[in-house]
């Protein structure tokens, strides 16, 4: 066995001494480090910025934030909008290679770490902690694409993930996160040597960055830069790289999902999304999201909302929203709306329902609740009767 792992290190070294002495021109390696999903709430990092860049930056290939097991499943987290809304169909759409390069420890080592599968859900998420609905508070609203760029801006990362916890039973995240983002680093190195002389691209969480990068600078085959260095694209960038998916994600997610209930909305960048999907047409999503828009601004009143959103109910046939967040269909959720998974005319009618519970009128909104769970698993429909119930403030269903 000695032998072996003797024979092992002289083929490592003496493969790591002919890499050097061949002296291949290094490969530019660009970390572009996100906050998940915050996408959908800054305009000022909005999709088509980030298709935009992309496109500026003319990759070789695409480094993606999930391990390449998964990946190969088309299994992504949930929470990750930017990577398979935006980066992937990107990269597809201009023919770029992918390399997936996230690492996470199998379901067995979470449950003896953390006492549970982290990647299992509740049949009701949280209202609050680990798995509950995401929403971005309102600093995030004026967050910059090259945010990341800014050591200063990722400071408590670096504070966090330097220091032991003060009891060391309790140090394990920290842990996990200074080897995960080792193997990350090793598997972009790995993306880089297959494109020598090219530029790779990263999208990874902003907590990933500056570890990453560290552990790439002493990489003769790589050179580190920063996306800030290509400068920012132009507005007529951005414009020309829109999409009507990004605009539907984008109304949707402030509009219908939890987001909407922070009261945290940059309305214009909002209208401007919704203005964009009735360009296209006046279709029954367009218009459910206009109801919802001019209630929020109180432009119209609970009575015309509700009439309008029966309308929508009325027209809308089996229509499916363009963008829902699901990653799991066989629920009533997704990571970002308690209804995500609702065609356009039953969430037209849960959205009219919640204007009648709000005024009142129990019965009528139970109703078209009701209505609403018309073609529903019964997994999906307990959980909407979940959701409802909670949204009432009922703890415990009542009698109706």
């Amino acid at each position: 066995m000695k032998t072996l792992w003797l024979s092992v290190l002289l083929l490592i070294c003496a493969g790591s001494a002919k890499a050097e002495g061949s002296d291949p021109k290094p490969t530019t390696v660009m970390i572009l480090g996100v906050d998940h999903a915050a996408q959908l709430v800054s305009r000022n990092d909005q999709p088509a910025l980030l298709d935009a860049f992309l496109d500026r930056a003319k990759p070789d290939a695409i480094c993606i934030e999930r391990a390449p097991e998964a990946f190969a499943r088309g299994d992504f987290y949930e929470f990750t909008y930017e990577v398979q809304d935006v980066v992937v169909p990107f990269a597809r759409r201009h023919r770029i290679e992918l390399c997936p390069f996230d690492w996470e420890p199998p379901a067995e080592d979470q449950k003896l770490g953390f006492g549970m599968d982290l990647g299992a859900l509740p049949q009701l998420r949280p209202l609050k902690g680990f798995q509950q609905f995401m929403s971005f508070a309102p600093q995030s609203l004026q967050r910059d694409l090259f945010h990341a760029d800014d050591p200063k801006n990722l400071a408590r990362v670096t504070q966090w993930a330097s220091t032991p916890a003060a009891r060391t039973k309790n140090d394990l995240p920290r842990r996990l996160y200074l080897y995960r983002t080792y193997l990350q680093a090793q598997r972009i190195a790995a993306a880089a040597r297959a494109h020598p002389g090219g530029t790779v691209v990263v999208v990874v969480g902003e907590f990933h960055k500056l570890d990453i990068e560290a552990i790439l600078q002493d990489d003769a085959n790589i050179r580190v830069v920063q996306p800030s260095s290509l400068g920012r694209p132009s507005t007529q960038e951005i414009e020309a790289h829109d999409r009507r998916e990004y605009r539907a994600a984008i109304a949707s997610f402030n509009l219908l999902g939890a987001q909407a209930s922070t009261g945290a909305i940059d309305y214009e960048f909002v209208r401007a999304a919704v203005e964009g999907l009735e360009a296209a047409g006046s279709t029954p999503e367009a218009r459910l999201f206009r109801t919802r828009l001019d209630l929020l601004k109180k432009r119209i009143g609970r009575a015309e909302a509700v009439e309008r959103y029966q309308a929508v109910a009325a027209s809308a046939g089996d229509a499916k929203f363009s963008w829902n967040g699901v990653k799991d269909a066989t629920r009533v959720d997704s990571y970002f709306d308690p209804f995500g998974n609702l065609s356009v005319r039953q969430r037209a009618l849960l959205e009219a329902a919640r204007e009648l519970l709000a005024a009142g009128e129990v019965k009528r909104a139970n109703e078209l609740v009701d209505a609403c769970a018309a073609g529903l698993s019964p997994r999906q429909r307990e959980q909407l009767q979940g959701y409802w119930d909670r949204e009432a403030g009922n703890a415990v269903p009542k009698p109706r």
